[in-house]
This record gives C-alpha cells, structure tokens and sequence, in this order.
C-alpha cells in the first residue's frame, strides 16, 4: 500500500493527501487504486462529515505521471484501466460526506477533472489549471469536462480543451470553478473552517442538500463519461495516436492522416 495518497481521519473531519510533492503529485496507477480504496471506504464511515482533499508541495496534482504515460504494469487493457478509473472516482458521488479540494500549483489533466468533481473547490492564489489532453493526442476523460461546461459554457471549454490554455486562480474564481481564493498559508486553515462547518450541521440536511445538487447535474456527467470511454479507447488505437508516439520517441514533427 502506497503511501502516496494519504488518509487522515480526525473526529469527523478526513482528510485525503496527496503525498508526492516530488513529483508534483502526478499520479501513476498505484496511487490510482490507493485514491479509490480511500474513497470507498470514507463511504462505509458515517462518522466521516466533511472531507477535505489537499496536497503536499508545490502543487496540487500535475496531472499523470509523465513516466509512466504509454505503460501498463497491470494485466488491465486500456478500456479496462478507463472503467476502473470511472468507477473509481464516481465513489465521490457515493459517500454522504461533501469533498473540499483545496487547491495549490498545478492542477492539470485528469487531477483537474476530479477535483472538477469534488462538490467545493478553493484555491491558493497560485493555482493554475489545465488540460492538455490534444496535445498529447487524447481527449479528457475524467468526467470533469460535463462540470466544467455546465459551470463557463462552450467557449472557455473549448479554449482550455482545444489550445490547452492556462486559467489562473482569479480567472477560475470569475467562472466560479473554484468558490474561493486565499494565500497559499491559508489555504488548509480555510478548507479546514469549511469542513468543520459542514460537519457541524446537521448530517441529515447536508446529505439531502447535496443530493439535491448532484441531481442536477449527474445524468449529463454520466452521459459524458460514457462517450469518453468510448472514444478514447477508439483514439488509443488509431493510426494518428501512434504517429503521434512515433514521432515524439523519433524528436521530429508529426504526420497525421486523420484515420
């Protein structure tokens, strides 16, 4: 068991940490299923009230781990890894505790996307948030994009999508994907305060109140995911994607033939 990702229960209050700050917290496949044995079991915890899901270092998650992008340790086939992931992280929207992510740095890819996910998000002032998916000749498949269009629209999906552009804190806080931003020594003090709010309301009411927003938006995000995992397993095994590995293993332009 990895202690990578990292799970802390104080009275009613967890906390789930992302503990590779050497490398930004990229995740690669183990910490995956640690996140997901975490994640199912705060669902078994009714004690648990409030979750607060934070980082150590620099930054909050840059997304995968570069190294290991292209490899499969496991007997999993990529459509079998893309299920896994789904049904993994969609346990956030089993448990009846609300999850703050509390943001620094980067946020990029699909760590975005499942902080996009999470039911609050607050960020230190220098977050930054990305998804570069296209340029890597694949498509966000986390869930997170159904979020983050219902929050800004088609055009600042299109443009963090398509160009893999940059959003700064302030722009999130202006698109309303994150509900706050402090100084990044505040950052666990603030999430900690939003917690312990929840956790002192009463259980019952916070569970109906969050079930009242998730229905509003779950069946589009299920409807994403499951195109998602359609086409990216199509796009894992088209000829541009292979090109697209070629030519960086080969250090030259690449030659897409749109098939």
């Amino acid at each position: 068991m990895t202690d990578r990702v990292r799970l802390d229960v104080d009275g009613a209050i967890a906390t789930i940490t992302n503990n590779s700050p050497a490398k930004h917290n990229a995740f690669d496949d183990e910490m995956d299923v640690r996140l997901f044995e975490i994640l199912e079991g705060l669902a078994a915890r009714p004690e648990v009230r409030a979750v607060v899901w934070r980082a150590e270092g620099q930054s909050w998650s840059s997304g995968r781990d570069v190294s290991v992008v292209g490899t499969n340790l496991s007997e999993l086939t990529h459509h079998e890894l893309m299920v896994r992931g789904h049904k993994g992280i969609q346990r956030l929207w089993e448990m009846d505790a609300p999850v703050i992510a509390a943001i620094q740095g980067w946020a990029i890819g699909g760590s975005f996307q499942r902080a996009l996910l999470c039911d609050i998000r607050i960020a230190a002032d220098d977050a930054r948030f990305r998804l570069p998916e296209v340029g890597y000749g694949v498509i966000p498949d986390t869930g997170g994009v159904s979020v983050l269009y219902e929050m800004c629209g088609h055009g600042l999906v299109s443009d963090m999508v398509l160009t893999g552009r940059t959003l700064s804190a302030q722009e999130a806080l202006a698109h309303g994907i994150v509900s706050r931003v402090v100084a990044p020594h505040d950052l666990d003090a603030e999430a900690r305060a939003m917690a312990e709010a929840i956790a002192a309301a009463p259980k019952l009411t916070v569970k109906l109140a969050r079930q009242v927003i998730s229905q509003l938006a779950r069946p589009r995000q299920r409807a994403s995911m499951a195109d998602e995992l359609i086409y990216q397993t199509f796009l894992n095994r088209s000829d541009d994607f292979a090109e697209m590995k070629a030519a960086r293993a080969e250090d030259r332009p690449p030659r897409y033939t749109g098939s």
